[in-house]
């Protein structure tokens, strides 16, 4: 099984993971988001119903993603094209969408302001 963490992490943390990968350490699947609030600008209810939909699933047409949300395609052209740019999700060769994923860890902390 494949599981990918979205996480709230610094530069500092994405370059500290990257420079342990270097060094042979496995880091596994992430993306990371600089912080709590771009997290959820990035995954609105519904996009995150569309991962939901789309774990596990392999490649997928907008217009499967719809049907299997019950959302109008155009509304949902939209928020997949959002998490492309993100880098949630990526675009095959063939133009389908995928979240190459079978399982989803989100990880961050919540500190005192």
């Amino acid at each position: 099984m494949t599981t990918v963490t979205l996480s709230v992490a610094s530069r500092e943390d994405v370059t500290q993971r990257a420079l342990a990968a270097f060094g042979g350490e496995a880091q596994g699947a992430h993306i990371s988001f600089a912080s709590v609030e771009l997290l959820w600008q990035t995954l609105t209810k519904k996009r995150w119903e569309i991962l939901k939909i789309m774990t596990g699933q392999g490649p997928l047409t907008i217009r499967e993603i719809a049907r299997r949300v019950d959302r109008d395609v155009k509304a949902v052209h939209g928020d997949v094209h959002a998490l492309l740019e993100a880098g949630v999700i990526d675009r095959t060769d063939e133009g389908l969408v995928v979240f190459p994923y079978d399982a989803v860890h989100v990880d961050f902390m919540l500190k005192a302001a």
